[in-house]
């Protein structure tokens, strides 16, 4: 499910202090990062793995197919397109406020070249005991509930609080706070259908953005194996229109986004809505036991 542990890793953006501490503590958790890319660097060594001047030298070399990209927001758009052309199926973003345009430019060319995009602004995924990409981290342990947040702290929040609750997790995406991101909810979901490894499915959602909404919609036309629970936070800025919290997709405009307009819609689609982490675990067990280690 995304994160393919034997699948080669490139990092662009390597040289980073942010991307040079993920390169560290994810060749520690086991991922298999295999090259990494700065202009005007290559030769350089970060932690052992090596440094190219372009991707296609690093693909050339080595056998990659997932990117992660860290670079400055201007640089995005044409890292991810470079990226593309390498071959990438699978394209972490961690850069946060990249410029709207850019995103929608990036993600059209990423439909043609058949690559997945998470982010930008995500803090990244993890498989729990098998490969972890980013930042994301936290107490994790294996399991079958998938744990999709479109904010990275929260993701490593509610993986931690479930493992504490002995609720293992198949896999953690932070999706990416941006208002404009790769895979939402209901693609993501879409995937998670298909993996022997998932049978439930905790999302996390923020104020703004339509995500919630358009997986309710979904739901609605054609309902998920999968159960599904839902915690959405930021209710009070529903009477703050226009104001900007956090995550630049963190925002009601024209009375969209607000938070009590997605918990009426996700109930209205048979998704579990908890008011609090404890309630996380009811809707959990609405599966069944084996969730529970």
């Amino acid at each position: 499910m995304l994160l393919d542990p034997k699948a080669g890793v490139l990092v662009q953006g390597i040289t980073g202090r942010e991307a040079s501490r993920m390169v560290e503590d994810s060749l520690a958790y086991g991922s298999n990062i295999v090259a990494g890319v700065t202009p005007g660097k290559g030769g350089q060594r970060v932690h052992g793995i090596p440094v190219y001047d372009t991707v296609a030298a690093a693909v050339e070399e080595h056998r990659a197919t997932i990117s992660v990209i860290s670079v400055p927001p201007p640089a995005v758009l044409d890292a991810a397109l470079e990226s593309f052309d390498a071959g990438m199926l699978l394209c972490l973003i961690m850069t946060e406020r990249v410029p709207q345009l850019d995103t929608s430019k990036l993600l059209v060319a990423a439909r043609r070249a058949g690559c997945t995009v998470i982010g930008p602004n995500s803090l990244g995924l993890i498989r729990p005991g098998i490969a972890k990409l980013g930042t994301v981290g936290g107490r994790v342990d294996n399991g079958k509930v998938a744990v999709l947040s479109r904010s990275g702290g929260m993701t490593t929040e509610i993986a931690s609080y479930l493992t504490s609750r002995g609720i293992g997790q198949s896999i953690a995406i932070g999706v990416g706070g941006d208002a404009i991101v790769g895979s939402n909810f209901t693609e993501l979901i879409e995937l998670l259908e298909a993996d022997p490894a998932t049978d439930a499915v905790v999302i996390y959602g923020e104020p703004g953005g339509a995500a919630e909404e358009q997986l309710a919609a979904r739901l609605k036309q054609k309902p998920s194996r999968l159960r599904i629970v839902a915690f959405l936070s930021g209710g009070f800025v529903d009477d703050l229109e226009g104001v900007r919290f956090g995550h630049a997709g963190v925002i009601v405009e024209g009375g969209r986004g607000s938070v009590r307009g997605k918990v009426k819609t996700l109930r209205e689609a048979g998704v579990f809505v908890a008011e609090t982490f404890e309630d996380l675990l009811q809707g959990l067990m609405l599966v069944h036991s084996s969730l529970v280690h």
